[in-house]
């Protein structure tokens, strides 16, 4: 007698459908981990940007003001201009701020600044943002240069102690004796929006178009602020750090002092505020979150973009002209 066997080909429908349960879940927990993964990889990368961002305004700003009203070997009581005038040129307040000395050059002002639209006074020939601040620098800058390695683009400085000439790399340098060459420098630091992402730009000076040069320095500078540091008793250190529109004119003027004469309180540091903000939205994020930027608060402004504040003391190695 023959014996019949049987075999089960496939699935039943009882263990199909527990095979897709299971698969089910399998299949939500790895689109969870997935979505977790990309959402840390996301949010390192804006706090990457954030972090790196800033680093980077720091270190150029940080730089530049370190070394404003540099003025090479002179003494900074006589200067002379024998380039031609500026053209587009940004002429801040005061009675001696456009990119050249005038016929007053102990008023010159080597560093000034303003808070947009609060401060009642600024550059006609930007827009920043309002609630920011803008801050202006002029220098010569270092290592000196021979004639023959000068920009015929760019305005030079002719030094000796008694006396600073500027006048046009296209030009012949005036015969100062033991006098030594240096590039001379205005620039303005400002933020301005580029469509919706705001950007931390630089004007600055150059033969034939003047102030009118517009560098994109860094994305994502969303503000700045600039706290200047008051020498009260001369001592060299900073005695009170006070908001821009504390800073008298008196102050920006810093006429060298005549002796026997009281001295002014003079700026020798800047503390400098920055707040960052990425490029990109995270929906996922919400920021209710406050930033102090030294003596302002921003915030909370409960949109998707993630924030970073920055900051710096800067201290000012030619105080004495400042």
């Amino acid at each position: 007698m023959t014996k019949l066997f049987k075999y089960q080909v496939g699935l039943s429908l009882v263990e199909l459908m527990v095979a897709m349960v299971i698969s089910l879940f399998l299949t939500a927990g790895l689109f969870a981990m997935f979505s977790m993964s990309s959402s840390n990889v996301s949010t390192t990368s804006h706090f990457n940007q954030l972090q790196e961002n800033g680093r980077i305004a720091l270190a150029i700003m940080e730089r530049d003001l370190s070394q404003l009203s540099f003025i090479g070997d002179s003494n900074g009581e006589v200067f002379t201009v024998s380039a031609t005038a500026v053209a587009n040129d940004c002429v801040g307040d005061g009675l001696n701020n456009a990119s050249f000395p005038n016929n007053q050059p102990s008023n010159f002002r080597f560093l000034w600044g303003y808070e947009a639209g609060v401060s009642g006074k600024g550059f006609s020939c930007i827009t920043p943002t309002n609630g920011t601040d803008v801050i202006q620098l002029k220098r010569l800058i270092g290592p000196s240069v021979l004639a023959a390695n000068m920009n015929n683009t760019r305005y030079y400085a002719a030094t000796e102690q008694s006396a600073l000439v500027i006048f046009d790399g296209s030009g012949v340098p005036p015969p100062l004796i033991n006098s030594r060459i240096w590039e001379y420098q205005h620039h303005i630091y400002y933020i301005e929006n580029d469509g919706d992402i705001p950007v931390l730009k630089r004007r600055t000076l150059s033969i034939g178009n003047g102030m009118k040069n517009d560098e994109q320095l860094v994305e994502g500078i969303e503000n700045m602020r600039v706290l200047y540091g008051l020498d009260s008793n001369t001592d060299g250190t900073a005695d009170s750090f006070i908001p821009v529109q504390n800073v008298t004119s008196s102050v920006w003027d810093s006429p060298i002092p005549v002796q026997g004469e009281p001295r002014l309180p003079r700026i020798v540091s800047l503390r400098l505020f920055l707040l960052v903000r990425t490029a990109d939205k995270d929906n996922s994020y919400t920021n209710d979150v406050t930033y102090k930027l030294g003596d302002k608060t921003i915030g909370p402004l409960n949109d998707n973009y993630r924030r970073k504040v920055v900051t710096t003391t800067v201290v000012l190695e030619n105080p004495r002209l400042i």
